[in-house]
C-alpha cells in the first residue's frame, strides 16, 4: 500500500513540473493533453497492475511489464526525435543570427573605420 501511495505522489509531482508553463511552448494544449492521459494511465496501472497485464494480453504481449517497456522505447525514440528537430531548428536560427551580426558589424566598421597604425 505504502508503494502505490509513494508511486502515485511521484507521478504526480513530476506531471505537475513537466506541464508547468516555461515561456517558449508550442502546442502546449496538446502536451497537456497528452500528459494528462499519461497520468491517469499511470495511476491507473499503479492501482490495478492486473489491469496491465490483461492489456498486454489483449494487444498480444505476454506480460504487463513487456508493455511498458515497449511502450517506453516508442516514447524514448518519439522524444529522441522530437529533441533533434529542435536542436536542428535552434541551430538554424543561431546560424541566422550570427549572420544578422556579422553583417551589422561589417557596416558598423564602413561607417566608422578604426585606423590602426
Amino acid at each position: 500500500m505504502w508503494i502505490q501511495i509513494l508511486l502515485i505522489s511521484a507521478i504526480v509531482v513530476l506531471a505537475v513540473f513537466m506541464m508547468r508553463r516555461t515561456g517558449a511552448d508550442s502546442h502546449l494544449a496538446i502536451r497537456r493533453l497528452l500528459m494528462g492521459l499519461f497520468v491517469i494511465a499511470a495511476v491507473l496501472s499503479v492501482l490495478f497492475p492486473q489491469w496491465l497485464s490483461w492489456l498486454a494480453q489483449l494487444v498480444g504481449v505476454g506480460r504487463g511489464t513487456d508493455l511498458v517497456l515497449y511502450a517506453l522505447i516508442v516514447m524514448f525514440l518519439a522524444f529522441v526525435y522530437s529533441q533533434y528537430r529542435r536542436n536542428v531548428a535552434l541551430q538554424r536560427q543561431l546560424t541566422l543570427l550570427a549572420r544578422k551580426i556579422a553583417l551589422l558589424e561589417a557596416s558598423e566598421n564602413e561607417k566608422h573605420p578604426t585606423h590602426n597604425p
